[in-house]
């Protein structure tokens, strides 16, 4: 299940960096005005009307792989998380874990667990004082 979670998660890095060039490379459509007016040359690698249908529709595959990639990381991120857990990280981390000590306070202080080591090391030393 990790495997196939972290390929849908390259595949969606990949198109989003490819919707982000191909969304670079297409032109405005103030451009041809400028190109009429002698503002630059309107010749392209895919000719004059080809680049934004090649262009255009490529980035519709990108865009609408993204999206199907973003609702298959939805799916899979609510399975895991519907298997083991007990409720929200927020209510996991806003619980007190249990602190250890020892000595006469901590026996005074409650909520508090007693240390085993330390528990029988101060039993079984004889009091000094």
């Amino acid at each position: 299940m990790q495997v196939m979670m972290n390929l849908v998660l390259l595949l969606q890095l990949v198109t989003a960096i490819a919707m982000i060039g191909l969304v670079l490379m297409q032109h405005g459509k103030g451009a041809d005005m400028g190109a009429a007016f002698g503002g630059g040359s309107s010749g392209s690698l895919f000719g004059a009307t080809g680049s934004a249908n090649f262009l255009s529709r490529s980035t519709a595959v990108a865009a609408t792989l993204f999206f199907v990639c973003t609702l298959a990381l939805a799916y899979f991120g609510n399975l895991r998380g519907a298997g083991g857990s007990d409720g929200s990280i927020l209510d996991r981390a806003s619980a007190p874990a249990p602190v250890a000590a020892s000595g006469p306070v901590a026996a005074q202080i409650p909520g508090l667990v007693a240390a085993p080591a330390a528990s029988a090391a101060a039993a079984s030393a004889p009091a000094s004082r």
